[in-house]
C-alpha cells in the first residue's frame, strides 16, 4: 500500500519546501495539480521529469497528476514515469445528464490511442455537483472500456455524500479501480428554521468525522487484496487548518491498514 497526497492546498510553497513537508508527514508520494497557477503548469508538462527528480530528493514519487488530457501532458507523464492522469468529466445541466455522459464517453474513447501510445492511464473520478456523482454512475460511464487504459478513481467523500456504502461503491467500480481517494464530508444546514426553505452546504472534514467510513473502506480493500495507491486529497472546509488535519488524517489512514 502506498500513500499519496494531493498537493493542491500548498500552491505557493517551493518544491523543496513542499517535498520536505510531505515527506515529513510520512507519505510515499504525491498527486500533483498540473494546472494553471501551480508550481508547474500544463504548458510546461515537458518539465515533469525534473519535477519528479525534485520530489525524489525527498524520497517521494509522483503517482498521478490532476490535469488536462492534451497530448503534451501524456508525453510529459510518459517521460517522467507518471502512470495516471486524473480527470472528472462535467455533466452540463443545459445539455442533460445522459447527453453529457454520451459526450464524456466519446471523449474517453478518443483518448484510448493516447493511453496506448504513451503507456499512461486516465483515471476518472466521481464528484458531487455537475459531475458523475457516485460509483454506479462511474461504472455506467466506463463499462466496456479497456480497464488497462481507463481506470476508476473511487472517492470516499463523494460516494458518502451520494449515500453509497463504501463496500458497495468499491465493489461496483472494482474492475476499473486504479486509485482510492480518502477524504470525508457531510451536509450542514446553512440557514435556520425560520427560513422558508432549508439550504444545505457540503462541509469537508477530517477522516473520522464525515459520512464515509474510512475503516469500512479500508477493511474492504484489505479483504480484496488491494495493493494500489491511497490518495488523501487534503480537502477541508477549514482551509487554514489543512496542515494539522492532513497530519492527523495520514496517521489515521495508516492505522487502518496496519
Amino acid at each position: 500500500m502506498q500513500f499519496s497526497v494531493f498537493t493542491k492546498p500548498w500552491k505557493t510553497q517551493s518544491i523543496w519546501d513542499l517535498g520536505k513537508f510531505v515527506s515529513g508527514l510520512g507519505f510515499d508520494g504525491i498527486e500533483f495539480p498540473l494546472r494553471g497557477g501551480y508550481q508547474l503548469e500544463p504548458q510546461n508538462a515537458a518539465q515533469l521529469p525534473q519535477l519528479v527528480k525534485q520530489f525524489a530528493d525527498h524520497g517521494l514519487k509522483i503517482f498521478s497528476v490532476a490535469s488536462s488530457t492534451d497530448e503534451h501532458v501524456f508525453a510529459g507523464c510518459a517521460e517522467a514515469g507518471i502512470p495516471v492522469i486524473r480527470i472528472m468529466p462535467t455533466m452540463l445541466p443545459e445539455v442533460g445528464y445522459m447527453a453529457s455522459e454520451k459526450k464524456a464517453r466519446e471523449e474517453l474513447e478518443a483518448l484510448l490511442p493516447l493511453c496506448e501510445k504513451y503507456g499512461v492511464k486516465v483515471g476518472v473520478q466521481q464528484h458531487c455537483g455537475n459531475n458523475v456523482v457516485d460509483s454506479m454512475g462511474l461504472l455506467h460511464l466506463l463499462e466496456g472500456l479497456d480497464a488497462n487504459r481507463i481506470g476508476a478513481i473511487w472517492d470516499a467523500a463523494h460516494d458518502g455524500l451520494a449515500g453509497q456504502q463504501p463496500e458497495f461503491g468499491l465493489d461496483i467500480v472494482w474492475p476499473y479501480l486504479c486509485m482510492v481517494n480518502l477524504k470525508n464530508a457531510y451536509y450542514m444546514r446553512s440557514n435556520g428554521p425560520e427560513a422558508t426553505a432549508a439550504v444545505w452546504r457540503r462541509q469537508y472534514t477530517s477522516g473520522r468525522h464525515g459520512l464515509a467510513s474510512w475503516p469500512r473502506a479500508a477493511a474492504f480493500l484489505q479483504q480484496r487484496g488491494y495493493e494500489g495507491v491511497i490518495c488523501l486529497t487534503a480537502e477541508y472546509s477549514a482551509e487554514h487548518e489543512v496542515d494539522r488535519l492532513i497530519a492527523e488524517d495520514i496517521a489515521y489512514a495508516k492505522s487502518l491498514f496496519e
